[in-house]
């Protein structure tokens, strides 16, 4: 008897130790994989994408989806405006987009706005109200620019007070700066304000980078964020992302048309959702390219109506300002009986003319000399770019 009953504890060790082997195989390959994702997504030539969410009690502030470029240290931000619509299949209706994120959590958020720009997000950083106070005095505050003094009471009656002009924000005051909002305001002033605050983030980061990035300070930082990835590998990847160049950097917003649904005002993207996609994928283009001319600037277009579509110019300007251009004037071809769009480059620069073409489909790109002589027009002295809309331009692409 006393044989039998040392022949099952000794069974019942081994099957605990193979219990445990297993677990802490499972573990070490969970670990290597999520390693090797970051390593992919922080490799010098490689694109960084990551999702920054400020929240406040579960409800979200903004939402940044940073897009960047190590070799060229150039940035995009794509700002996902909050009541962004859409059929949701993750919570089964027609709501804004942060609603997922109070229901489902960041996870789910995440994949949401994956399908929504057409982009894997690997990383994700939850940036807490109350935190990111803390994390601001411990970079030195945020700079921002504030247009006029701030007198306003919150909803529990705290007077809140800011000053006006280019200031540096304390960690108190950071947050007044998210959460304050005046009568005269819209959500896009709102939204606007919350997104230069992202940018204040990454320029504090840059300025503190030797300090912050210091291995023995960095887990104090790493308290204040909450991230899928471990304490490690945030540091490469903030060490990365410190050499943005902040004050360069490509400001994205989605475009669409507001409509009232179960008494909310939500924003659906145009053209079901493609732009947005569109958008995200020139903006992404135009970081990688290295051509000295031109680095982080906004190109100036022109667009003239060719054909007697009313309002083609003026909507296809903002098409092509919320990719990220300036229109500097809408107005009238010479006559309204062009067969195909046009292109006249004005700057001589034919890559960044081909991914403006690539955006609207368009192939048909004159050099300015040529177009003077062809069309018999005075070159665009104060633009980049002409773009002359003919009949095959369904408002959309070149078809």
């Amino acid at each position: 008897m006393r044989l039998e009953k040392t022949t099952g504890n000794r069974g019942g060790i081994f099957l605990l130790l193979i219990v445990l082997i297993l677990a802490g195989v499972t573990a070490f390959l969970a670990l290597s994989l999520r390693t090797n994702v970051i390593d992919e997504n922080l490799k010098g030539d490689r694109v960084i994408k990551t999702l920054f969410v400020m929240e406040d009690r579960n409800h979200v502030l903004f939402t940044d989806v940073l897009i960047y470029y190590p070799v060229s240290r150039r940035g995009a931000l794509i700002d996902i405006v909050g009541n962004t619509g859409a059929i949701f299949q993750s919570i089964g209706r027609v709501d804004r987009i942060d609603a997922i994120y109070a229901e489902k959590g960041i996870e789910t958020y995440k994949e949401e706005i994956e399908k929504l720009i057409g982009m894997t997000i690997p990383i994700t950083v939850v940036l807490r109200l109350d935190s990111f106070g803390e994390l601001t005095d411990m970079l030195g505050g945020m700079k921002v620019f504030v247009p006029a003094p701030v007198d306003v009471q919150s909803d529990d009656g705290v007077r809140l007070l800011l000053p006006s002009g280019a200031v540096t924000l304390d960690g108190d005051k950071i947050v007044t700066y998210l959460t304050y909002r005046r009568p005269d305001e819209t959500d896009a002033d709102v939204g606007e304000r919350r997104q230069n605050v992202m940018v204040a983030l990454l320029s504090a980061l840059t300025r503190n980078a030797g300090v912050m990035l210091d291995k023995a300070n960095f887990p104090r930082y790493a308290k204040r964020l909450d991230a899928n990835i471990g304490t490690r590998d945030l540091r490469r990847l903030f060490t990365e992302i410190a050499q943005v160049d902040s004050d360069h950097l490509v400001p994205q917003a989605i475009t669409g048309s507001s409509r009232e649904v179960d008494g909310k005002t939500l924003l659906f993207p145009f053209y079901d959702g493609q732009l947005i996609k569109d958008v995200v994928r020139q903006v992404t283009n135009s970081l990688i390219s290295l051509e000295d001319n031109g680095v982080n600037r906004i190109y100036v277009l022109e667009i003239q109506n060719g054909t007697s579509v009313q309002g083609l110019a003026r909507n296809t300007s903002a098409l092509l300002q919320s990719a990220g251009y300036d229109v500097l004037s809408t107005l009238n071809a010479d006559r309204n009986d062009y067969e195909k769009t046009v292109i006249i480059n004005h700057i001589g620069n034919a890559e960044v003319a081909k991914n403006l073409g690539d955006f609207i489909h368009c192939d048909n790109i004159l050099e300015e000399s040529v177009q003077s002589e062809a069309a018999g027009l005075e070159a665009g002295a104060n633009v980049d770019f002409t773009i002359i809309l003919g009949k095959d331009f369904d408002g959309r692409y070149v078809r």
